[in-house]
């Protein structure tokens, strides 16, 4: 061992899951406004049928309208897309405003455009976890033809595969 076993505690958590590269992702959805947020919460969880989960705070700005919302937009975002994922976590932002490029997608969702590939998911649950939830979605329609490599999050920052 390198250093002292800590008690649990949310900045254990966020200390732990600093060293974890996970992929950037946008997830939208439709209400009396577009809303939608980064996620690094993206999970795979079925193939069949297609599901994924994500986790989104009660108390983000977008969970209001994902909390009744029938369908999802889910974006996996391209390495030269920092500004965009920059855009989507920032607190207070119009995230839809330019230059985000966006368009009306399958089942009314925003679609962002110029992503390394999205999905269209029919929300099947919303499990309670914490202050969070846990949202599961049965892939509807969706487009994986983008170019480039994944945008991917590590010690609090964006950043690019290295070869």
């Amino acid at each position: 061992m390198t250093g002292a076993v800590q008690v649990a505690s949310p900045e254990l958590l966020r200390s732990v899951f600093r060293q974890h590269a996970a992929g950037v992702a946008v997830i939208t959805a439709h209400g009396p406004r577009p809303v939608g947020f980064t996620a690094t919460s993206l999970n795979s969880v079925a193939a069949d049928p297609p599901m994924i989960s994500f986790g989104v705070g009660t108390g983000s700005s977008s969970w209001p309208v994902l909390a009744e919302a029938e369908h999802i937009g889910v974006h996996i975002l391209a390495e030269e897309q920092r500004d965009l994922a920059a855009t989507f976590a920032r607190s207070g932002a119009d995230r839809f405003a330019p230059p985000t490029r966006w368009r009306t997608g399958p089942e009314g969702v925003p679609v962002l455009d110029g992503v390394l590939a999205w999905l269209v998911c029919r929300v099947v649950a919303r499990v309670p976890a914490g202050d969070h939830r846990i949202v599961l979605g049965q892939v509807v329609a969706g487009d994986p033809a983008g170019q480039g490599r994944p945008l991917l999050y590590h010690q609090g920052r964006f950043n690019a595969l290295r070869d």
